[in-house]
């Protein structure tokens, strides 16, 4: 007698036990609620946030909306609400997060003052009708006018001399960068158009203790937390301490590197504006050894 033939199937595919559930995407995750995970996001870093993303459609489309990276945002920048933006804060989060070296501060006011002088300005109230803003200028102080407001992020940049290509070399040249959060996400600067112009610079000819540099909000140049930036015995670290410090406030910003013997430096400030006669969106306060 033949062998007897097997009783063949026709090939199938897998069947899910949850398949009855999956007629629609809320059903196939009957358990996931949009409110329970937006709350569990409040707890994610922005790289958590990402991973767990990518993970399946349900959760990049949840874990997309905007109010949990405007939270990521101001909780990991430890900055107050800016208000209205005019980007997604999902970019913005990923452009601060990426560059940001020192941290962030906040303008509240158009105006500010950039400084290579880590010493406390005059007190406005105590010059009796003299111009406050001329009287900052003839100490050394700059003063700046329609800056846009709101969040700034501060950078400091060492660059090495074009004469040198040592690997242990520090370079010779200090600045301390702040930019508008929103800075890297507009066109303007994308394409090039919005460039630094120099404002002042000034040579000091004789040896420097230290190379430094800040920017504070003329609204808040009195408060207790930009008070702490003056108190550079707290920060700078001693004389031959040579590595860079920084110093951050609710509204202010300053950097700070000791030097060993030198000739003087040449301090520089520019400016970036949004457009010709547009607001300035970025500020530059340098040294470089003379």
């Amino acid at each position: 007698m033949g062998k007897r033939l097997k009783r063949t199937y026709p090939i199938r595919s897998c069947i899910s036990p949850r398949s009855s559930l999956c007629r629609s995407p809320r059903a196939s995750f009957p358990w996931y609620e949009d409110d329970v995970w937006t709350e569990i996001a409040k707890y994610l870093d922005g790289k958590s946030l990402v991973m767990l993303s990518t993970t399946c459609k349900w959760f990049n489309e949840t874990l997309s909306e905007d109010c949990i990276w405007k939270f990521a945002f101001l909780r990991d920048l430890g900055v107050p609400d800016p208000g209205n933006v005019s980007f997604k804060w999902k970019k913005l989060y990923a452009s601060a997060i990426d560059w940001i070296r020192i941290g962030t501060f906040s303008l509240e006011s158009s105006a500010a003052i950039l400084t290579e002088k880590l010493i406390s300005p005059p007190n406005r109230k105590i010059l009796q009708g003299k111009n406050f803003e001329e009287m900052l200028k003839s100490q050394g102080f700059c003063v700046l006018t329609n800056i846009k407001t709101g969040i700034w992020i501060a950078d400091l940049q060492l660059v090495r001399c074009p004469v040198c290509d040592l690997n242990t070399c520090d370079g010779t040249m200090q600045s301390l960068d702040a930019r508008h959060f929103e800075l890297f996400m507009n066109e303007g600067y994308q394409d090039g158009s919005w460039e630094y112009s120099q404002i002042c610079s000034h040579e000091i000819k004789k040896h420097v203790d230290g190379a430094s540099g800040a920017i504070f909000d003329m609204k808040h140049l009195t408060d207790p937390s930009t008070a702490k930036v003056f108190d550079t015995k707290s920060w700078i670290g001693k004389q031959n301490d040579w590595q860079p410090k920084a110093k951050l406030a609710l509204h202010a910003v300053a950097i700070n590197t000791n030097l060993q013997k030198n000739d003087g430096v040449n301090v520089k400030f520019h400016i970036m504006r949004a457009g010709k006669d547009g607001q300035i969106v970025a500020i530059r306060v340098s040294q470089q050894l003379l």
